[in-house]
């Protein structure tokens, strides 16, 4: 486990984001990435009959749509112990492989950090 009151405050931010909107929509994750320019982008799970993304893969999406050309950092609040490739593959395509991917729990705290490569 990692002591997210160790992390940097701009990775503490978006890991906090990730849980506020996996929290506020009831969804099963929620992330958060930080572009070039230092914004932010939230999501959770989109889980349609015709559509199902992950949330980190929606929140990558949503920075895409609105322009970042590069990514600094995402986070995700899951269950899970670890993100899936497709995941890091979507994180990848707009970060690069060094681009670092926080997993948390549900409280917040800091599981793992593995790069989007």
């Amino acid at each position: 486990m990692t002591d997210s009151s160790a992390l940097d405050p701009e990775d503490r931010k978006i890991v906090t984001l990730a849980r506020s909107a996996r929290a506020r929509s009831g969804v099963p994750e929620g992330a958060a990435v930080r572009d070039e320019t230092g914004r932010t982008y939230v999501a959770g799970t989109v889980a349609l009959d015709s559509l199902k993304l992950t949330a980190l893969q929606t929140a990558v999406a949503m920075a895409v749509a609105s322009g970042a050309k590069s990514l600094e950092a995402a986070a995700v609040v899951t269950e899970a112990e670890t993100v899936s490739d497709e995941d890091r593959a979507a994180v990848r395509d707009l970060g690069g492989a060094q681009t670092p991917v926080l997993v948390a729990g549900p409280d917040g705290t800091v599981r793992t950090t593995v790069t989007a490569g």
